[in-house]
This record gives structure tokens, sequence and C-alpha cells, in this order.
């Protein structure tokens, strides 16, 4: 495939009819798999090499509010909302990584110490580039890549995590990275490859794979997991550290996804990074008081739970009890709440509920989670409170906040045929709860999507 192919925006159109719900999605996908082409030839990229495309989906966290990196589960989904990436190799060690719709491009080479600005979209790609020079080495060949998405940014949707994992893509194919002997060892399916990926934004290492400094949030893998291991059509459950597949459930026949952004941004590199890092702090110190007081050794609230049926009782003693430290008891203790009620009395019943088409059970333990997360995670601002009810109000069978939360967007779902109509009033209750936030505010439809994909040949 050459950029010249992929100019032809009705033969890659009919490449991705059978990837998304309709023709309308696929042609729209087409064109801007086109313009990404159009921008590198237009940047003096030789049309005529071989080059790759990728479509990375954003993401909706069904349920699970921040219990990945907690080792927790959750229930995800992919959009048909994300990321087109085309991408042409280079004969040295530079990626250019062109924005085309901002019309700005970032321009840096393959090296372990690469400076990489905080604050800017450019992070994310430049994170990904010094990553992979400290983890495969020297010799790495550079690229050429343009993206373009339909997702709007800072939403809460993941457009920073979609973009990593699309310039991991790319550079991975031009390198081919799955044929070395260092990647097998560490990656040897999906799940592997989405905490893989998790690390390179958070700065862990990885087995071997030694880390860096991230992008500067401390999250987990969830992200990366819905982009790589999503099914079309279907929630999937997933558990964390390990990443561990539970199971994939059909959305019920005939419902889809609403998505509500809320206008009040969610960067995570901005003004929330400090929240979002208090909430996955609060967990690490949680776990850091069980190990000092038990002299065991767990890593994950998870585990510690698990420890024993009395380990949840016994923590929440230890925790009463601290009077010195970063956090005070407590908000240790509801944070810990939060944790013990969404992953252990939500996700899996919920899922449960879903299986079986009890959609009244499954609306019922969405707005419990809901609740919780606004009382006891506290991530919540009033404008995505007021998306959630309002949805309710309007007709869903369920709607929640998702995302690191501190702004962003809520998902609800919805019957197909009520679709338009619901979108219409839930733009309008919510443009008279919240006029100047709705000037900013974005109302979608999606199917539950599929994962990441490679465009084949044309």
């Amino acid at each position: 495939m050459n950029l010249a192919s992929l100019l032809d925006a009705e033969a890659v159109a009919s490449l991705l009819v059978g990837r998304f719900a309709d023709v309308e999605t696929a042609e729209q996908k087409a064109s801007l798999f086109a313009r990404g082409a159009r921008a590198l030839a237009d940047a003096g990229v030789d049309g005529q090499g071989e080059a790759c495309a990728f479509f990375v989906p954003g993401r909706v966290e069904v349920l699970g509010k921040h219990t990945d990196y907690a080792g927790g589960r959750s229930m995800v989904a992919a959009l048909e909302l994300g990321f087109c990436i085309v991408a042409h190799p280079r004969t040295d060690a530079r990626v250019r990584v062109l924005a085309v719709e901002l019309d700005e491009t970032v321009d840096c080479e393959c090296v372990p110490e690469l400076e990489v600005p905080h604050g800017t979209w450019s992070n994310y790609p430049m994170t990904v580039v010094r990553r992979l020079s400290r983890n495969f080495g020297a010799g790495l060949q550079g690229a050429d890549i343009a993206f373009l998405s339909d997702l709007p940014p800072a939403a809460g949707m993941s457009s920073s995590s979609a973009l990593m994992v699309g310039t991991y893509l790319a550079l991975a194919e031009h390198n081919r990275l799955a044929e070395r002997e260092v990647y097998r060892r560490h990656i040897n399916e999906p799940l592997a490859l989405a905490a893989y990926l998790g690390t390179i934004e958070n700065g862990q290492n990885f087995g071997a794979l030694e880390g860096d400094r991230g992008v500067g949030t401390f999250g987990g893998s969830e992200d990366h997991t819905a982009m790589l291991c999503s099914r079309a059509g279907q929630f999937g459950q997933f558990s964390y550290c390990p990443a561990r597949f539970e199971r994939h459930i059909a959305l019920p026949e005939g419902y889809m996804l609403a998505l509500g952004f809320s206008g009040v941004v969610a960067e995570k590199t901005g003004a929330a990074q400090a929240q979002y890092n208090r909430a996955s702090g609060l967990v690490s110190a949680i776990v850091e008081y069980w190990c000092e007081t038990t002299g065991r050794d767990e890593i994950y609230l998870a585990d510690v739970l698990a420890s024993s049926p009395q380990a949840a009782d016994q923590l929440r003693d230890i925790l009463a009890q601290v009077q010195d430290g970063p956090f005070p008891a407590a908000d240790l203790l509801t944070r810990l709440e939060h944790f013990v009620c969404e992953n252990g009395e939500i996700v899996g019943p919920a899922g449960d509920a879903l299986a079986v088409g009890d959609l009244a059970a499954f609306g019922r333990l969405v707005d419990r989670s809901q609740a919780l997360t606004t009382d006891l995670l506290q991530n919540q601002v009033p404008q995505t409170v007021a998306l959630a009810q309002l949805a309710r109000e309007v007709g869903a069978a369920a709607a929640s906040a998702f995302g690191a939360g501190f702004g962003g967007s809520v998902w609800a779902l919805v019957e197909m045929g009520e679709a338009d109509r619901f979108l219409v009033d839930w733009a309008a209750a919510y443009g008279r709860a919240f006029a100047p936030e709705a000037q900013r505010a974005g109302f979608y439809l999606s199917q539950a999507g599929p994962a990441a994909f490679a465009l084949e040949a044309i």
C-alpha cells in the first residue's frame, strides 16, 4: 500500500465496510485516511513508497472507575470514533508527526534521552518515541506520521492514549518490532501489548523493558486494553495487574451508545493531572500502610483485599489510625470504600444483568456507580453529574460519567430507533442547565466498535 492508494477514498471505504456498523461511518473514516495521505504528500513524502495505516478507537469505560491501576476490573467498549493514522517509513531515525487538523508538526529523533515537552499534544507521540528507543535500542527507523480524529479532544474518551497507541503501531510496523527476541519475550498477546502500552504512558517498567517519566499521569492499562482487545457490538470485562480477559457481553439487540461531552475539558496532562494523580496516590498509600502494618508485600489493592476474608475490615482499622502522612485518614477510607463497592459489588453483577438482558437491574447498578463516583471517588463536576441524570430523565436505559473525571463525558445506553430523538432532547436539556458549557459541548452516537486494526493492502 502506498500513499497514492490511500487517496482513493472509495477503495479505502470498501475495506472498512465490514469493520463498522454502516457504510456512512466507513466512508467518513476513508475520508480521514485520504486527508492524512494527502498531508504527508504535501509535506514532501514520496507517495510511491510503502505506507501503513491504522484505525485506533476511542473508548468508553462503562463501569470500573479508577479500578485498573489498583489491580481491579472494569467493563469497557471501543468506539467507532477514533484516530486514523497514516505512516510512511524514513531512512533516518527522525520521527515527524503531523496533526493535520491543527496544522501542527512535531519533529524529533529516536533517542532514549529525548526531551519531551508537557502540556501539549506532542507529549504523547514523543513519549512513545523515547520509550521505544530506550527499550529496543539504537537503529530504530523513523517515520512520517499523519493523524486525524473524529474524537473530541480532552473529553474523557481517551484521545491521548489513542494517539499513543497509533504512534506505537506505526513505529512497530516499520521496525518489525514483533520479530525481535526482546519483544517476543515480553509481549506475546494483545493483552500483554496493552499492558506494555500502559507502562509507556505511566512510566513504569514492563519486565526488563525499562520505564521512564511517561506522560506524567499514573494510570493503568484499561484504555489500551479497550483499544486493542474490544469486539464490535460488545462490552468487554477485564481485570488488571496483570491484564486478564474475563468475558465479552453483547449489547442488547436494538441498543447503541450515546455520548455527551460536557464541554469541561479533562486533559490528563493539563489542569486535571494533579487531581487524577491524587486518586491513584491514595490507592498507593493505602497499600503502603497495609504492608507496613502487616509485613506483607502486596503491590495492588485488589490483591490486598483478596488476601483473606478479613482483609477489608483489617485495612479499615489500619487506615482509621493514620495520623501523619500525605493524606488524611478520612480520605484514605473513602477511597477504599469506593474501590470495594465499584470493583466488588458493581462491575460483575452489572455484567451478569446485562448478559441476561435485565436492563432494569443493569441501569440500577450503573446509577449506583454514578452516585458513588460523585460521593466517594469525588472526581465529578456538576456538569457531568447533570449529564448523567438528564440522560436517564430523557429515556436512557443506563447512563454514567466515565474516564479520568474532573470534566469529560457521559455515556448512555439508548434504543437505536430513539437515538436521534434522544440526542436532541439530551442536548437541549443540558443547554438549559448549563448554557455556557453547552456552547463547547458535543453529542454523538456510536456503536460499540472494533479494536484497533491495520488497513489491508488496497
